[in-house]
């Protein structure tokens, strides 16, 4: 313990280094036996099946390769030695995947087998040919390529990454920066993943203590509905490295003393300031770094978690200021409850309680999609849901941010209808503190056109496939997205709650309350209250953004107050 307290982990020195006392040890015990009685922990017998799974996963891809050498007329020696790497990373590589969970996996292969054909092609047709493998998913054009798929039941996510040797050595070293060397940009991504997973692992001081946290704060971030990287939430990896950074701040304390200081640090924390766990590295491999100084770019993003691998990415780029207003409230929440744990008035169970979104706004958009069947279904779902950010974005732009979106990550499926088909729906509501003027309504019917046209260059797009965008109202929200099929008729008590715990923590920008339309001061923002004449402009509102001011926390049911409607046309 004396090695722990002299180390310092991360870009500064810890906020606190207490040991735990027997109150944390016995909240730690509640809290780890709760998430067991959830089951969050896989069996022993999954266990083992992963690992079989992996290694005929490694067995497939080795004869790919090996296969590609030979039509490819090199010597047989070449074609003896030719060889694929399996790496994992993410939850699996973590240690905090649960049962039924995705493995992120990585096939490393040579020089010469490239990823367009080789992989999304010829071992695409090797692995659908295969009756172990369902649900085959390749998705060439996302940010990072992979091909989903489920392996005897196991889902995979699977990347590939062409390193510059003609042999890959079985001992290859992912983590030295020799592997980066004369290789493409979605390489660099696909390889990051790996060499990200082992950098948080080493950066640290207890690794048990972080995954204990770790897979109690993605348990909560499913419950509420913000853990989807894809919809411009948080995935897997940011979730890592926030809860690794509160690790490194308390490096002694126990899983329920760090649950409880993410969310009292997160709710403060002044973003768009970037969350780092190592400072950043240059190196002479001309890979762009994260770095707002000198990209115009980064400056832009809302809500930087920064990767402690190089080069160092943005790993939250897909954060909008909707989604991060969400995320903002979320947090409240939790720091709420966590608050009440800590006095001995609450328990763990109330931390995970399911967002009852459907019940939180009173417009939304519905986004349904249609295929011939359910293979296409399943390809064209991927594709759509990888868009739905673009949606948002295109709604925030669109409106100059006074309409605001929340995705919902959830997929629904009607089961009255004969063909395949799937859900999506995102909520809707004004942003607070605007002007209403009577029978004023958003017009986003250019928008949702715009997104439909972008959604329907998919290049693999077959017939059956269809999309439809269509504004509802909640009383028009269809049965099926229920969990017993029946809509229900109030509001929980808990979201008043919410947003009264909200509006402590995060200064408001209220014309409708205000008579003199002030701005509240805020300690931590710097910015006090504005003269009885002023007026709140939109470039007030970025101005508070860039310096960090959590501003923008909204009430769940403005639209409805403000009398007005969105039309996004037929």
């Amino acid at each position: 313990m004396v090695e722990l307290l002299e180390k310092q982990y991360g870009v500064t020195k810890p906020i606190s280094t207490a040991e735990p006392t027997k109150a944390d040890l016995l909240r730690t015990a509640e809290l780890e036996k709760f998430l067991d009685d959830a089951g969050l922990y896989e069996s022993e017998e999954e266990t083992s099946k992963r690992k079989e799974v992996l290694g005929r996963i490694k067995e497939i891809t080795k004869n790919w390769v090996k296969q590609l050498t030979l039509l490819r007329g090199y010597t047989e020696q070449m074609v003896e030695d030719a060889n694929a790497l399996i790496f994992t990373f993410g939850s699996y590589r973590l240690g905090v995947h649960g049962p039924g969970a995705d493995m992120d996996t990585l096939c490393i292969g040579p020089s010469y087998i490239n990823r367009e054909e080789d992989f999304f092609f010829i071992l695409h047709g090797m692995l659908e040919e295969m009756v172990e493998v369902t649900d085959l998913q390749p998705i060439p054009n996302a940010h990072v390529p992979v091909m989903k798929f489920k392996f005897d039941g196991i889902s995979i996510d699977l990347l590939y990454a062409s390193i510059s040797l003609l042999v890959v050595p079985e001992d290859l070293n992912i983590c030295d920066v020799s592997v980066l060397y004369n290789v493409d940009e979605p390489t660099v991504r696909s390889l990051n993943g790996c060499r990200v997973a082992d950098r948080i692992l080493k950066l640290v001081p207890n690794v048990e203590h972080f995954r204990t946290t770790l897979r109690c704060l993605k348990f909560w971030a499913k419950s509420r509905g913000i853990y989807s990287n894809v919809t411009g939430f948080l995935g897997g990896v940011n979730w890592a490295l926030l809860v690794a950074r509160v690790c490194q701040l308390f490096p002694n304390a126990a899983p329920s003393m760090l649950v409880s200081r993410f969310f009292r640090m997160y709710t403060q924390w002044h973003w768009p300031n970037p969350v780092m766990l190592c400072e950043i590295e240059q190196e002479e491999l001309g890979f762009s770094v994260w770095d707002p100084r000198k990209n115009p770019r980064d400056r832009t993003h809302h809500m930087p978690i920064i990767t402690p691998a190089y080069p160092r990415m943005n790993s939250s780029y897909n954060v909008s200021l909707s989604t991060l207003r969400v995320m903002m409230e979320q947090f409240q929440f939790g720091n709420k409850i966590c608050e009440g744990i800590e006095l001995n008035k609450g328990k763990w169970k109330a931390l995970f309680e399911p967002y009852l979104f459907f019940e939180s706004y009173r417009n939304y958009l519905q986004v349904d999609i249609v295929a011939a069947d359910d293979g296409d279904l399943l390809a064209w779902r991927g594709w759509v849901e990888s868009r739905l950010r673009q949606l948002t974005l295109k709604i925030e732009r669109d409106t100059y941010g006074k309409l605001q979106c929340h995705p919902y990550p959830n997929v629904y499926l009607d089961p009255s209808k004969t063909c395949s088909h799937s859900s999506f729906f995102m909520g809707l509501q004004r942003k607070q503190g605007e002007i209403v003027q009577e029978g004023q309504q958003f017009d986003i019917r250019a928008t949702v056109d715009e997104f439909k046209h972008a959604v329907n260059m998919y290049m693999l797009w077959k017939p059956g496939m269809d999309l439809s965008v269509s504004h509802i109202r909640r009383k028009q929200i269809p049965l099926y997205v229920f969990p017993d099929g029946c809509r229900k008729n109030k509001v929980r008590p808990e979201s008043q709650q919410e947003r009264l715990c909200v509006k402590r923590k995060v200064d408001q920008i209220d014309h409708q309350k205000s008579p003199d339309k002030r701005i509240s001061s805020s300690p931590e923002s710097g910015i006090t209250n504005s003269s009885p004449e002023s007026k709140v402009t939109a470039g007030d509102v970025l101005e508070i953004r860039d310096r960090g001011l959590q501003s923008t926390i909204y009430d769940n049911e403005t639209l409805c107050c403000c009398r007005d409607g969105v039309d996004i046309g037929k």
